[in-house]
This record gives C-alpha cells, structure tokens and sequence, in this order.
C-alpha cells in the first residue's frame, strides 16, 4: 500500500500525533526517571554516586545500536513490522528494568530498552518522509515537534508524582503501559506507508558503503563530528542534571521545575530557528550559536574559580538557560548540514551519522560526568573543550563545502 492510500485512511491530526507520540516515546523513558535516577543506584546497591549516570549512558548506548538495526530493516521489511518489533524490546527492556535486583541488571535493561527506544524514533520520522515532502515535510515535522516538545517539560513532574505515591519501579511499569498503548493505537488506526516497489533489500555490505560514504565525505562526516562534540554536553548534562540541582544545589523534589524550566529554551530556539532559517541560513545560525555556546561556558568557567565551584543558584540556571537556548540551533541544523551531500543514500547516511555521533557523545558525556565532584568546575572545563572542539570539526567541514563549490563552479 503506497503512502498516498495510507494517508487517505488515516486523517492527518491523528497520523501527526501518532508520530508525535511514538517520537516522544524516547524522550518520555529519559526524563521522567531523572528524579528518581539516584534513589534506583542507592536502592540496587551502585558502588559510586556518578555510576547513577550509566542509568542515562546505557540507554544513549542501546539507541546508538538500535538505530544501526531498525533504521535499514524498515527499509527493507516496511515501517510497521519495525516498530512492532522496537516496543517489542522497549518493553522487554522497561520490565527487566522493573524487577531489577542489582544495578547491572538494571543498566542492562536500560541498555536494551534504548535499542527499542531507536525504532519508534527513527521509523516514525521515515514514515513521514514517505508520504510527504519538502515544505508538506516540515510542516508536519513542526507540528510532531511542538508536541514533542512538552515531553522535557512535564515528564520529570510525572516521574516525580510517581516518586510521591509509588515505587520507582512503577515508572517503567508506566513506560510498558505506554508503549503498549501506543502499538494498540498504531496497529489499529495506521496501515504501512512504504510501497513495496521502494523498499531496499537489507545487506551487511549496502551498510559498510554507506558508512565508507559517510566517513570519507568531508561535509558529513565533519558535521557528524560536530554534532556528537556538542551533544556529548548534553548527554553528560541529562547524567548530572539530578546530581547538580538535587544534591549539589540542595533542591530536592523541586529538581523537575529546573529541568522542566531549561526545556524551555529548547523550545524556543526552534521555534526561532524555523522563522529565521530561511532568512540567515542554518550555517550562519548554527556558527553564531556555537560561539554563544563555547562563551557560556567560559563564563561558567570564570565563575566557578571565583566561587570555588558553586556559583549562585540563579546565576547557574540563567547561564543554563542560554546554553540550552543556543543548542535548540544548533542540533537540528548540524544534522540537516552532515546530510546536505547523502540524498542518495539519505535513510542509511541517517543511520550510520545518528549512531556515530551518538557513540562519540556516549563516549565525551561519560569521561565529563565520571569526573563529576560535587562542583560545576570540571563539568565547565570538560564542557568549553567540546565545544571548541565541535567548532573545530564545523570549521573543516565547511572547508569541505568551499572546496564543492569550487569544483561545481
């Protein structure tokens, strides 16, 4: 059934947010159990106070892997057997997390709840791109993200509620709940979009090319570079984010008005990004916001010798605030610039960029968070060098770009 006819049966609202909520679903499964992260490593006997990160980094680590499995396979089998088979494991991974007995078993099941996790997140972004294209494709993406957005937001509150009244381990009971109810809802109400005529037969050979591809172009592999310099930041923020307002800043159960509060800036940013894209162009955007980036955090730096590690609470969430403002331009547009050479090979260059800078963040996250005392000065040191490194990798990806234009002139 082409994409056309399975537009037809399902009406627009509700395929937007089927997508919205199947998207939503890996964000749902990080942050609402960020509340409760320390509370799950205490309880399962975590041998350090930073080990609760691994709780974050073994997710990250099965979606990297996940997005290497489901992303050709639904090339190849269509996207409804696909995401069958993602919230298949998602749920395996959430219950092995449930009934957990020792920490191990409990990153293990994170691990493998992240390789579902990859498959509504990659699938559903493909099923839009088979029945909608160039302007007709982002606005649709505008709306999936305007619901995707709120996830940040109000999902640490849900896992504090169920802190308040439950067990921890009644979060993941809620995430197989939910993942459950979202497979109804899709096996019910969507028909598969990918004709069989444009499916591409899966081989172990087909994925190497595209990642030789990949890595030997300048433009996309630099940009992919880029992408996991600067999300490696993010990634060790989500694995310190409890540690630093809970703890360090002593703010407790109000932690989900902070992280809900930074999410915000996110938000924004796109929501700019999107109206001045066109006008200033992603490259110059995503430029300005690296060095507002990599500024933000020299200013932490200076603050941090000055106040010994622990600047003012309010001062650190207004740096956080414009940091977090700056990274809403620059994910998007550096995945949309590692991708400008790869249209031929789009649906696998994705893959095979998602899961390398992923690995490179996994990898830059995990070395900052480990390194985590208490204080925000090694964050802040760890944080300025990715970010000029992720300058660097920009830069001599659009040397690659110059040296194109040359050739194509």
């Amino acid at each position: 059934m082409n994409a056309a006819k399975s537009e037809h049966h399902t009406p627009e609202f509700e395929f937007i947010a089927m997508v919205a909520v199947l998207t939503a679903l890996t964000a749902m499964s990080i942050d609402t159990m960020l509340p409760g992260i320390g509370i799950m490593a205490q309880d399962l006997g975590a041998a350090h106070a930073n080990d609760r990160q691994f709780i974050i980094l073994g997710f990250f680590a099965g979606m990297t892997l996940g997005t290497l499995i489901f992303g050709p396979w639904s090339d190849s089998s269509g996207r409804r057997p696909a995401i069958f088979a993602g919230l298949g494991v998602f749920c395996l991974g959430a219950l092995l997390c449930m009934f957990a007995w020792n920490f191990p078993m409990l990153v293990l099941g994170r691990v493998i709840q992240g390789i579902g996790a990859a498959s509504p997140r990659i699938v559903a972004l493909a099923m839009v791109r088979d029945g909608a294209k160039g302007a007709a494709m982002a606005r649709i993406m505008s709306f999936v993200m305007s619901v995707f957005m709120l996830v940040p937001i109000l999902a640490p509150s849900i896992g504090q509620l169920v802190l308040d009244v439950a067990n921890w381990r009644y979060i993941f009971g809620g995430f197989v709940v939910a993942a459950l109810g979202v497979g109804l809802w899709f096996g019910l109400h969507q028909e598969e979009t990918l004709a069989p005529e444009n499916r591409q037969r899966f081989s172990a050979a087909n994925l190497w090319h595209s990642a030789v591809e990949v890595c030997t172009n300048r433009v996309a592999f630099g940009y992919t570079l880029a992408t996991g310099a600067v999300f490696s930041v993010f990634t060790a923020y989500l694995g310190v984010c409890q540690q630093i307002f809970a703890e360090q800043y002593h703010q407790g159960t109000n932690f989900k008005y902070w992280f809900g509060g930074m999410a915000t800036a996110i938000a924004l940013a796109m929501i700019l990004n999107g109206n001045l894209v066109v006008r200033l162009g992603m490259h110059n955007l995503s430029k300005w916001a690296l060095w507002g980036f990599v500024g933000m955090w020299l200013a932490m730096v200076v603050l941090c010798l000055i106040f010994a590690g622990q600047p003012p609470l309010l001062l650190v969430a207004a740096l956080f605030y414009f940091w977090f403002f700056c990274a809403g331009f620059t994910f998007g547009n550096f995945n949309a610039m590692a991708m400008e050479p790869m249209g031929h090979i789009a649906g696998m260059a994705a893959a095979i960029s998602g899961a390398l800078s992923q690995g490179m963040a996994i990898i830059l996250g995990g070395i900052a968070g480990h390194f985590y005392d208490g204080t925000l000065t090694p964050l802040a040191l760890f944080f300025v060098a990715y970010g000029v490194l992720g300058m660097g990798f920009a830069a001599w990806a659009e040397g690659g770009r110059s040296v194109l234009k040359k050739s194509v002139a």
